[in-house]
């Protein structure tokens, strides 16, 4: 059975991010893939048997066809093992052509190896729903070794964090880029500098924060501690905001940091004593939250403390600041 039939006709949930059309319109990755493997014009002839293959086809005659089926339709000219790896990729909800821009070796790899990859991923917990989710973001994994690759991070999960296997699915779907990390190079290095600084826990590196696990040590988080201790405070102050507040370390820096900071000394008259108290400050949108908090606030005369003004809701601020008003 060809893997699109098999994807196709499993029971398991499938997700399909391209609804057919009605007309003969090629899809958008069925045409990317096209113009990757054909290099040259068909004869007239093959043009014309295969126009005539495509033209007909309507939302009456592919009503009972299989996913497979009229999906099939549209890549008539493709060879048959490009085209079923092209239709289990897309069943799976993968779009092929973005696929094949992010990891260029999906062009030549068999549909066998990917099928030896999703069978794997099954066998450790994840759902075929998920599938599309993780390849998406992360299309390295299709090309993955299962032995080389993608056994050594399930084995890192279990030996260095204590996950079980029944919480494997949790983790992957939590941050799919787990999976197209080196344990060697990448997840292990980062869990030994996570400790370092004094995470201990590791059910929420695990469960709640995986990100860190797959961030840069050297490009990502030292540099976000850097910056934090340049703002005037130790660096045991901001290891100390790193560690009440994970997110600290998935931020950017010129786009995060630095203009909410500047707000907070230039508007609000705050500073680094503020962020140390309130390391969250910097989770919140500036121009959505943050600005129009302290804006309504000033307005109203009102002086609030950063987590009374930032972490309520938008009715508990309006109670908030209607009850000082009232206060005096």
């Amino acid at each position: 059975m060809p893997l699109c039939s098999f994807y196709a006709s499993t029971s398991l949930p499938v997700a399909k991010p391209h609804s057919l059309p009605s007309s003969a319109k090629l899809p958008s990755t069925a045409a990317a893939a096209i113009t990757t493997v054909q290099p040259k014009k068909s004869p007239p002839a093959v043009a014309a048997a295969a126009a005539a293959t495509v033209l007909p086809t309507t939302a009456e005659n592919t009503a009972s066809m299989t996913p497979a089926e009229a999906l099939s339709l549209h890549l008539p000219e493709l060879p048959s093992a490009m085209r079923d790896k092209i239709l289990s990729l897309e069943l799976m909800g993968v779009d092929y052509g973005r696929a094949l821009s992010l990891n260029p070796a999906l062009r030549d790899a068999a549909p066998e190896s990917i099928h030896a990859v999703v069978t794997f991923l099954q066998s450790r917990g994840l759902h075929f729903k998920d599938l599309g989710r993780v390849f998406g973001m992360c299309p390295s994994v299709l090309t993955a070794s299962v032995r080389a690759d993608l056994r050594p991070v399930f084995a890192f999960l279990t030996d260095d964090l204590g996950v079980p296997e029944a919480a494997y699915r949790r983790v992957v779907v939590k941050c799919p880029r787990v999976l197209a990390c080196s344990v060697r190079d990448q997840l292990r290095p980062a869990l030994i500098y996570l400790r370092r600084l004094g995470f201990r826990d590791n059910r929420a590196l695990a469960f709640q924060d995986p990100i860190l696990l797959v961030s840069s040590v050297e490009r990502t988080m030292a540099p976000k501690l850097e910056y934090l201790a340049g703002l005037g405070m130790s660096r045991d102050d901001a290891v100390a905001m790193a560690l009440r507040c994970p997110a600290l370390f998935t931020f950017n820096v010129e786009r995060n940091y630095k203009p909410k900071f500047e707000y907070l000394v230039e508007e609000m008259g705050g500073g680094v004593e503020d962020v140390k108290a309130f390391p969250q400050y910097f989770t919140f949108s500036l121009e959505k939250r943050i600005a129009p908090r302290h804006r309504a606030a000033a307005d109203a005369g009102v002086d609030l403390p950063l987590p009374d003004m930032l972490k309520a809701t938008d009715e508990e601020f309006s109670e908030m600041l209607e009850r000082r008003r009232r206060s005096g």
